[in-house]
C-alpha cells in the first residue's frame, strides 16, 4: 500500500514537472506572434486600415478558436501531463482529478468567449484615452502593442495568484462570485469616471518627471524641447521629420504624450483584469485554461479596437448584454461555492453540496446573450441614429 502511494505521488511530481513545459510553450508561441507583429508586419509606424485591422481579426480569431482542437487533443492524450492531477470543481469544493479532452476544450472556448465580449467595453476606455492624448493614428498600435506586453505580465502574475489562492481558500470563489455581481450592479447604475486628468498615475508623472506637448515621432521618452518639424520626401512622397535644431536637446529625456498614454491603457487593462479574471474562476480553476483563454482573448484586441473602435457606439445592446454576462458568473460561482458554508453559518440543517452549472450551459447561456445584443442592436438602432438617418435620406 505504502509503495502504491508512493509510485502515485512520484507520477503525481512527474505530470506537475511536464505541465511546466506546456506553459513555456504556449509562453514561447506568444513571443513569435508578437515579434512577428511589431518586427515585420509592423515594423514602420503607419495607420491601421479598416481591411488591415479586419484581417488581423480573422488572423487572431481563428487562432485562439484553433486552440481548442489542441486542449481537447492535450487533455485528451495527457501531453505533457495536462489533464492530470488537475484543479476541477467537485460539489462545491476543489479536487485534482483527471480531466477529459471534451470537457477541456469546453471550458477553454467558454473562457474564451467570456473574456473577449468582457474585452469589448475595455475599447471604450481606449478611444477615450487616444481622444484625449490625440494620439495619431499611426502611432497606436505600438502604445497597443506594448499595452499588450505589460496586460500579459499582469495577468499571468494575477491568474497565477488567484489559483493558488482559489485552491487554498475554497470561499474565496464566494467573494469572486458577490464581487461580480457587485461589478455588474456598478456597470448598470454608475457611469464610470475615466477622464485621464483624473488619473493619480498620470498627475505623479506630470509632477515629478519632465513632460512635453508634442510627439517625437513613435518614442515614448524624447531629448527634444522643440515640437519636431517635418518634410515631404520628394522620391518617395512620405513625411520626414527633420533633425533637432543645434543646441536644442536637453541632458535629460522627458515623457512624450505616448508614453502617458501607454501609461492609462495599462491602467484600463489591469482594472478590466479585475473584473475578467474571477469571472473565468466560475468556469473553472484549471490555471492553463484560465491562462490561455485569457491571453488568446487578449492578443486579438488591438486588432478588434481598429475594427470596432468607431462602429461600437452603434452597439448599444453591448453594455446591458456585459452586464447579463457578469451578473451570470457571478451567479454561478455563487451556486458552486456557497451551499457547502451555509451549513457552517446555520442557515440549513445539513451540509449542501454546490450547484454546478454544465460548461456546455454556460457557452449557450454567453453566446446568446451577445447574440442578441448584436441582433437588437441592429434591429433597434439608437434614436438619435435612426432619426439622423432618416433625416438624410
Amino acid at each position: 500500500m505504502d509503495l502504491l502511494l508512493a509510485t502515485q505521488a512520484v507520477a503525481d511530481v512527474a505530470a506537475a514537472d511536464m505541465k511546466i513545459w506546456a506553459y513555456v510553450g504556449f509562453i514561447g508561441l506568444v513571443i513569435v506572434f508578437l515579434a512577428l507583429d511589431l518586427g515585420v508586419f509592423h515594423r514602420e509606424a503607419h495607420e491601421v486600415t479598416m481591411k488591415e485591422a479586419l484581417g488581423w481579426s480573422v488572423v487572431w480569431l481563428t487562432c485562439g478558436v484553433a486552440f481548442t482542437g489542441f486542449v481537447y487533443l492535450a487533455y485528451q492524450n495527457h501531453w505533457l501531463g495536462l489533464g492530470l492531477q488537475t484543479p476541477k470543481y467537485d460539489g462545491g469544493s476543489i479536487v485534482l482529478g483527471e480531466v477529459n479532452g471534451a470537457t477541456a476544450a469546453i471550458q477553454y472556448l467558454t473562457g474564451y468567449v467570456v473574456e473577449k465580449s468582457l474585452a469589448m467595453d475595455n475599447i471604450f476606455v481606449i478611444a477615450m484615452i487616444f481622444g484625449f492624448f490625440a494620439i495619431p493614428a499611426k502611432y497606436q498600435h505600438r502604445v497597443l502593442f506594448w499595452g499588450i506586453i505589460g496586460a500579459l505580465i499582469m495577468r499571468g502574475g494575477m491568474i497565477f495568484l488567484g489559483a493558488e489562492l482559489i485552491m487554498r481558500y475554497t470561499w474565496i470563489l464566494i467573494v469572486f462570485g458577490l464581487f461580480l455581481l457587485l461589478t455588474a450592479l456598478k456597470m448598470a447604475i454608475i457611469k464610470s469616471e475615466s477622464d485621464p486628468r483624473n488619473n493619480p498615475l498620470v498627475k505623479l508623472a506630470k509632477r515629478y518627471f519632465r513632460t512635453v506637448d508634442f510627439f517625437d515621432g513613435q518614442k515614448f521618452f524624447t531629448r527634444r524641447t522643440l515640437a519636431p518639424t517635418y518634410r515631404t520626401d520628394e522620391a518617395t512622397g512620405l513625411q520626414v521629420m527633420e533633425p533637432a535644431p543645434a543646441g536644442t536637446l536637453s541632458a535629460k529625456r522627458a515623457i512624450t504624450p505616448l508614453f502617458l498614454a501607454l501609461i492609462m491603457v495599462e491602467i484600463t487593462d489591469l482594472v478590466f483584469a479585475v473584473d475578467s479574471i474571477p469571472a473565468i474562476f466560475a468556469i473553472t480553476p484549471d490555471p492553463f485554461i484560465v491562462f490561455t483563454s485569457n491571453i488568446f482573448a487578449i492578443l486579438g484586441l488591438r486588432a478588434l479596437y481598429f475594427c470596432l473602435a468607431a462602429l461600437i457606439a452603434k452597439f448599444r445592446f453591448l453594455k446591458p448584454a456585459l452586464i447579463l454576462i457578469l451578473a451570470f458568473v457571478g451567479v454561478k460561482l455563487l451556486l458552486l461555492a456557497a451551499p457547502p458554508y451555509l451549513d457552517n453559518i446555520g442557515l440549513v440543517a445539513n451540509e449542501l453540496k454546490g450547484i454546478k452549472i454544465d460548461p456546455i450551459l454556460s457557452l449557450g447561456v454567453v453566446v446568446a446573450i451577445l447574440v442578441s445584443a448584436t441582433v437588437l442592436s441592429i434591429i433597434l438602432p439608437a434614436k438619435e441614429e435612426k432619426e439622423g438617418g432618416q433625416a438624410h435620406g
